[in-house]
């Protein structure tokens, strides 16, 4: 019994350790890992050298929404639907799996992280509680977050009709390119290519 609580404590921390990695919140670590909250302060001072950032998590579903978020959002969401549906993944290690494959994605591209883990965790419990929804776009195909009980007919997504302004900003940092084609060359290209069809994940 006692080997059995201290392989099982070591698992925990583990775990812990594997979840600040990626840029859990405290909150987030104290639902889903069963170490008080004290050593859990301890951990992420000893591993990131500073105290766990305070604050409430996210609450609204309208970040999700604008142009470059609902891209890096939909090819997350995707990955992890593709972690639950076929890989047989449970819910955390889903999250934990499609999270490090969205970081592969984007670090391979050049790109910036747009969703960091604290929104993903929390666009899948928006998710959970139907309060957002996957719609398939009429022109490419791709699927994308938007908001639950929205009209799925006639869909159009933002990669298929961008904002005028979409990525100029970032994208001009990048010298020697177009600014709105830095951006979606670099990133959105292939979310729709390679992530955005749960079918093109093997």
């Amino acid at each position: 019994m006692t080997a059995k609580s201290v392989l099982g404590e070591v698992r925990e921390v583990q775990l812990a350790i594997e979840l600040i990695g990626l840029g859990a919140r405290l909150q987030f670590l104290e639902a889903e890992v069963s170490l008080s909250r004290e050593r859990l302060i301890r951990l992420y001072k000893e591993l990131k050298g500073v105290s766990p950032p305070k604050g409430l998590l996210p609450f609204s579903t309208d970040w999700y929404m604008t142009w470059l978020a609902n891209i890096h959002s939909s090819m997350f969401y995707n990955m992890y639907q593709f972690m639950l549906n076929l890989a047989n993944e449970n819910g955390l290690q889903a999250l934990i799996k499609s999270y490090r494959l969205y970081l592969e994605q984007i670090e391979s591209q050049g790109g910036e992280i747009v969703l960091d883990f604290t929104r993903a965790y929390t666009m899948v419990r928006f998710f959970d509680s139907d309060m957002l929804q996957l719609s398939a776009c009429c022109r490419c195909g791709g699927k994308f977050v938007a908001h639950a009980h929205d009209s799925k007919s006639g869909y159009v997504c933002v990669l298929c009709r961008p904002p005028s302004r979409a990525g100029k900003v970032r994208g001009a940092k990048r010298a020697g390119e177009h600014p709105a084609a830095a951006l979606a060359g670099g990133h959105a290209g292939f979310a729709v290519e390679s992530t955005l069809d749960a079918g093109g994940l093997h």
